[in-house]
């Protein structure tokens, strides 16, 4: 397994700029993700780093090695593909082996890496039928087996499981995770979807607009995120962002939110953000809340710095284990996670509780988090 180290990487498409001078250190058997929106780079990023596209500016080390010129063959590396890349009139057994048959290597080892690799992906009974005959998962496999059988020390996935239906991808998710946990190689792993950036990843990077935005462990993505964007892309359902100001009421630091259409709210603010927020009157800020950390008054253990308020309910959509409460306020669609018996018709009055504790409080014009 080798690292990864990319020095100020710019690429240029003609005149339009798609990576604007990122700098990442990945460590020999991570799993890092890079997790954004359509456009953000994370693509364009991952060739890169294949030697697929020729950088602009800066410098890319695999190993310790600057790989800059250095084509993708000898990079060792290899690369799963959204679109498996399967040879279609070929056997499961010799797409895995047909990158060993073109360097020659003997019969024997062939057999042997087969053998291994298919037992490794339990594939063993599909390998004398061709990719027509496979479901999208078996072909998800066997394009895995193809990169395994070159034993490489980085592994490079592009969006491997964006084919697949909702079961397959969380089934094809743990077996990704399970394959990192047996061989411990170097992967980095490109995907849209959030949800398989915090359940797959060691470390996410989530880009946008050709940064990086934040690099850290999932955890700390989720709960301490840098700006609003982060987090605003990451969780399911998003954070809530209420707009607001910073005021002094009755001798305590509270973030008042609301419009014109309805009542304010005053958040009272806890200790660690009153301290860095108190003494800006006036201020705007946007306060973060999760939906988990809004819920039905009363139903969660007592704890210090809860808010409790009312407010109707607009929507209530089940989920099954949990219910998602809206209610409008500040101009926005406000969501509240409950459990299913805790949940009312559209229209009650519900009495709702916030646990400050997990608030987040943003600048309203750098964006950063305060």
């Amino acid at each position: 397994m080798s690292d990864i180290r990319l020095e100020m990487v710019k690429k240029n498409f003609g005149a339009t700029e798609v990576i604007k001078g990122i700098d990442l250190a990945i460590d020999p058997g991570e799993f890092v993700v890079l997790v954004g929106p359509s456009g953000c780079g994370k693509s364009t990023l991952l060739n890169l780093i294949a030697g697929l596209e020729t950088i602009t500016e800066g410098n890319i080390y695999i190993g310790g090695k600057r790989v800059n010129d250095t084509p993708p063959r000898d990079r060792n590396i290899a690369m799963v593909f959204q679109s498996y890349a399967l040879y279609p009139t070929k056997t499961v057994r010799n797409n895995i082996t047909f990158g060993m048959v073109s360097r020659g290597i003997p019969k024997a080892d062939q057999d042997a890496a087969v053998a291994e690799i298919s037992t490794l992906l339990q594939i063993e009974r599909l390998l004398s039928r061709k990719p027509g005959q496979l479901s999208g998962g078996q072909r998800q496999r066997v394009a895995m087996g193809r990169a395994l059988v070159r034993k490489p020390d980085v592994f490079l996935f592009d969006e491997p499981l964006s084919n697949l239906d909702a079961k397959l991808r969380i089934e094809m998710r743990t077996e990704i995770k399970k394959l990192h946990q047996r061989l411990g190689k170097t992967i980095v792993y490109v995907t849209h979807d959030q949800i398989e950036a915090m359940t797959l990843a060691s470390r996410i990077a989530v880009m946008d607009n050709g940064h990086i935005r934040q690099f850290a462990d999932p955890k700390t993505i989720y709960e301490d995120p840098v700006d609003l964007f982060v987090a605003g892309f990451m969780g399911s359902p998003p954070m809530n962002m209420m707009p607001g100001k910073i005021r002094t009421l009755g001798g305590q630091c509270v973030v008042s939110t609301g419009g014109p259409e309805d009542e304010p709210l005053d958040f009272l603010l806890p200790p660690a953000l009153s301290e860095r927020a108190c003494g800006q009157e006036g201020r705007d800020v946007i306060l973060g809340l999760r939906p988990e950390a809004i819920f039905a008054a009363g139903t969660e253990l007592p704890g210090a710095n809860r808010f409790i308020f009312e407010r109707p309910i607009s929507v209530v959509e089940p989920t099954g284990p949990d219910t998602m409460i809206l209610f409008h306020h500040a101009g926005l669609d406000v969501v509240a996670r409950v459990r299913p018996e805790d949940a009312r018709p559209e229209g009650t009055l519900f009495m709702f509780e916030a646990d400050m504790e997990k608030a987040k409080l943003f600048d309203a014009k750098t964006t950063l988090r305060i």
